[in-house]
């Protein structure tokens, strides 16, 4: 008799395992962003380009991670 507490394992991998890679992500684009930010200083010499070019990609990379988690529930 199989016991009734016992959890079935999925078929296949899990799904939110593709979450894992999100920190790179959100750093890489955070990163990017930054580092426009800072030519930008540089090109125009002001000081407020490389905050706020940066605090943008923040955004960015929060409605990226959003968007994935998103769709991720949608498939389920």
């Amino acid at each position: 008799m199989e016991n009734p507490k016992k959890k079935k394992q999925p078929n296949g991998p899990n799904p939110w395992l593709s979450l894992i890679s999100i920190p790179f992500q959100m750093g890489f684009v955070i990163y990017i962003f930054n580092v426009l930010g800072s030519w930008l200083n540089e090109k125009y010499q002001v000081e407020y380009y490389e905050k706020w070019i940066t605090l943008l990609g923040v955004f960015v990379a929060i409605y990226y991670v959003i968007k994935q988690v998103s769709l991720l529930n949608r498939k389920k």
